[in-house]
């Protein structure tokens, strides 16, 4: 298979909050890059097409939006 995403991934298990319109979403970080994510959530419905990511952790704030969704998986690119 060949690699096409623009920046390689890093695999993590990292906690975060998906925060739109004044809802707060916990959610885990799986793999992360300079231009994406893919992170997973146990209800993909209450999800929008674009959020905020807060990763407390590394006091980060990343505006992202929504570029697949498979299970309790979605992809996003950062804005």
């Amino acid at each position: 298979m060949v690699e096409t995403r623009i920046a390689p991934r890093l695999r993590v298990a990292k906690p975060a909050v998906i925060e739109y319109g004044g809802d707060k979403i916990p959610c885990t970080i799986r793999d992360i890059s300079t231009t994406g994510a893919a992170l997973e959530v146990s209800n993909l419905a209450r999800i929008a097409l674009k959020f905020t990511l807060i990763v407390p952790e590394d006091k980060l704030k990343l505006p992202c939006q929504v570029v697949w969704r498979r299970d309790f998986r979605i992809g996003v690119a950062f804005d």
